[in-house]
């Protein structure tokens, strides 16, 4: 397994990332399910308290309380549950942000987050007093490092320019190349990491079976999941070369993978063994489908 470093921050995480919002078992059963991960080599679990409200966070507290220095936890925060659970409202006030941490942190069972992130972000928001509550915890000593999770060109650009972030989750795959118009050269000039997710494009390139996404037809989907598999050769799966793709970026620290199987973990894990994409199968990949950009938020 490969360890990157996070951004400017001291932070160095696995290649291969744990999305944890893809468990859904009981705390003993995920533990199990985390345990696993960290023995291939897995140190970086992505959480948030949006998730099964707050009992993800638990479960990866409660798997890592005798791990806490061993591993890097990152959460989010920034969605507002409404009373009644029925859905949740956007809040990225100071107030809020220096309230939940602490919420946070309890469930956790830790007195500081690796990697606190905003759980989204728009130009609207009073953006100068949500970096301030970041910046107040790092000086506090509750978070070692704070990021966004956005992919909105407008809204990263702001980051870049106001705030001292050192990582970006965004959605990235061979079926959602957005990123690669503008937000991955910025981000690599400024020293920022991008976390992805959604690499495996809801399971479409690693063989699940073909379906519209984004502004791609089933055929287009079709046809980039086939070369996908036939790029993959023995023992190296078609998540295998997807997930590679995105990693091929120099700005991407880690790729965070939804795992919910032991054979799930057993082929995302086993990445970290595969060699880089040659040039020519890279630049081939390139070439299947016509490359997609964002329409708004630009």
């Amino acid at each position: 397994m490969q360890y990157n470093q996070l951004g400017k921050s001291d932070l160095k995480v696995s290649e291969i990332s744990f999305g944890c919002m893809s468990l859904d078992g009981k705390h003993t059963e995920n533990a199990r399910l985390l345990h696993e991960a960290f023995d291939k080599g897995i140190n970086f679990f992505d959480t948030a308290d949006l998730y099964q409200f707050g009992e993800n966070e638990i479960s990866v507290g409660k798997a890592f309380q005798d791990k806490r220095d061993e591993v890097i936890i990152a959460t989010k925060v920034g969605n507002q549950w409404k009373e009644d659970k029925s859905g949740w409202s956007w809040n990225p006030t100071k107030k809020y942000i220096l309230e939940q941490v602490e919420h946070s942190l309890k469930r956790l069972q830790t007195d500081y987050i690796d990697l606190y992130q905003l759980h989204g972000g728009t130009l609207e928001d009073p953006i100068d007093e949500t970096i301030d509550a970041f910046e107040i915890l790092k000086k506090e000593g509750k978070i070692r490092a704070y990021g966004i999770s956005s992919i909105r060109p407008n809204v990263i650009r702001t980051y870049i320019e106001k705030s001292n972030i050192d990582s970006v989750m965004m959605q990235y795959s061979l079926l959602d190349r957005r990123p690669e118009e503008e937000s991955l050269s910025l981000l690599h000039q400024n020293n920022i990491s991008v976390i992805t997710r959604g690499s495996l494009a809801k399971g479409l390139l690693a063989g699940k079976v073909a379906d519209h996404y984004l502004d791609y037809s089933v055929a287009d989907v079709s046809k980039m999941a086939e070369l996908v598999g036939a790029v993959a050769k023995e023992n190296v799966s078609a998540a295998n070369v997807a997930i590679k793709y995105v990693l091929q970026n120099p700005t991407v620290a880690s790729a965070v993978c939804g795992i919910r199987t032991e054979n799930q973990l057993e082929d995302v894990a086993a990445t970290a063994t595969v060699a880089g994409l040659d040039s020519d199968i890279y630049e081939h990949l390139q070439n299947v489908l016509p490359v997609n950009y964002y329409k708004v938020h630009r």
